[in-house]
């Protein structure tokens, strides 16, 4: 690690692409983009790459936006506000607005950099981190910075280990034993193994450290070549690797956690089913994920909220949870609730229960619902005696049921079985 007068942090701007919808979360994204999406009872997915950023000692950053991102700036300025530039420190917030030219939005992912070079030369930075803003995971940057550096590269890829056949799915690249990039291939059938563990690929983070001077000039040819989709996985890295020093990071070395042999742990909770079980799994005795460690916070938004509260002790009527995280301004009236998860404000009524369910903020459950396998939108009013997960037949004509079974429940589709009852 450099020393703290050598940070590398300090003189890098982190550009957190944060533009895409998520479609594969299906409704869930109908009224917000990916990275604004709820996630472990408090926070919201962005949150884990600007709080990387934070953590790492990086106080320059912007956030492209584009998708419905109404919803992602709110949280933002509420919960990211606390920058101040007389301390050279910035939060910019970039929503696609027509900068280069009026019938143009963001274009791809190289193109949303490329609009806004000008906000990016302001800052007068020597490195840029490009990071995108739908993963959940902790880590170093100043590692990979610092790796950047040393190496030469042109570009630093951040990358995961993963078993060759989970690889198809990501761009994987091939390198030689000195990490150096020698073929990048998008989502490839036989994805070629690592020098030192055939059996494992590495796969792209979609991280990526430039020096701003080359990524600069990148950029500009990139634009102006017509053939191009303006994308960072799918045209800068390939040109660059063809024509320069592409070198890959690998996540492991740069993951932060408590334990150095614990899993390197990161998700892309792109699915309703990944969401889900993201979500429950920081229900067992020990997540891999640790929300817990003060030594790298996760920063967000939190709202004035009194303590969670658990009301009743009676037979098949006694408020409480087991196995779960309830988040402030919850009350739990009489409702049993097991190997959940309950955000901000969510309140339940008496003989309910809920088993391994993700409850979004504001959500009321009526009294002796029965809620398992759920996944339950921000506001939704479930009401009394509602059954859902156990009949998926009768589940899937009001709600969407995932290839795994997992149920999601949203305002809209409450409010056509409430018509058609």
């Amino acid at each position: 690690m450099a020393s703290s007068q050598a940070r590398l942090s300090t003189k890098t701007m982190a550009f957190v692409l944060a533009g895409g919808r998520g479609s594969r979360l299906m409704e869930l994204t109908d009224i917000r983009a990916k990275p604004a999406v709820f996630f472990g009872g408090k926070t919201r997915i962005i949150d884990f790459a600007l709080s990387n950023a934070l953590n790492s000692g990086i106080r320059k950053m912007a956030i492209a936006t584009q998708y419905k991102a109404h919803s992602l700036i709110r949280h933002c300025q509420r919960g990211w506000s606390f920058f101040r530039a007389e301390r050279n420190e910035y939060l910019d917030i970039l929503p696609a607005s027509q900068r280069i030219n009026e019938n143009l939005w963001y274009l791809g992912t190289a193109d949303a950099v490329y609009q806004n070079i000008d906000i990016v030369d302001s800052y007068k930075v020597e490195y840029v981190l490009v990071l995108a803003g739908d993963h959940i995971y902790k880590m170093d940057y100043e590692i990979m910075l610092r790796q950047h550096v040393d190496s030469g590269a042109d570009v630093t890829v951040g990358c995961l280990t993963v078993p060759r056949e989970e690889a198809t799915g990501f761009g994987v690249m091939a390198t030689d034993k000195d990490s150096r990039i020698i073929d990048f291939l998008e989502k490839p059938a036989d994805p070629p193994g690592m020098p030192d563990d055939p059996d494992m690929a590495l796969a792209s983070m979609g991280i990526y450290v430039f020096k701003w001077s080359f990524l600069r000039e990148m950029l500009i040819r990139d634009a102006a070549d017509p053939d191009s989709k303006h994308d960072f996985g799918g045209d800068i890295i390939p040109y660059i690797v063809k024509n320069g020093k592409a070198v890959a990071h690998r996540f492991v070395d740069s993951c932060v956690r408590e334990n150095p042999d614990a899993t390197a742990y990161w998700r892309d909770v792109g699915t309703i089913d990944a969401f889900w079980k993201a979500n429950i799994d920081l229900t067992d005795f020990t997540p891999e994920l640790d929300l817990w460690d003060k030594s790298w916070p996760i920063w967000t938004y939190s709202e004035s909220v009194p303590p969670a509260k658990f009301i009743h002790d009676e037979d098949d009527r006694r408020g409480s949870a087991i196995s779960s995280l309830v988040a402030g301004g919850c009350i739990i009236s009489g409702t049993t609730i097991r190997n959940s998860l309950l955000f901000t404000q969510v309140h339940t009524n008496s003989y309910a229960s809920l088993e391994y369910a993700v409850v979004l903020p504001y959500v009321n459950i009526g009294r002796s619902a029965r809620l398992k396998n759920v996944v339950i939108d921000r506001g939704v009013q479930i009401p009394e005696g509602l059954v859902v997960g156990e009949d998926p037949e009768e589940d899937a004509k009001w709600f969407r049921v995932s290839e795994g079974g997992v149920t999601l429940i949203t305002k809209a589709m409450m409010r056509n079985w409430f018509a058609a009852q």
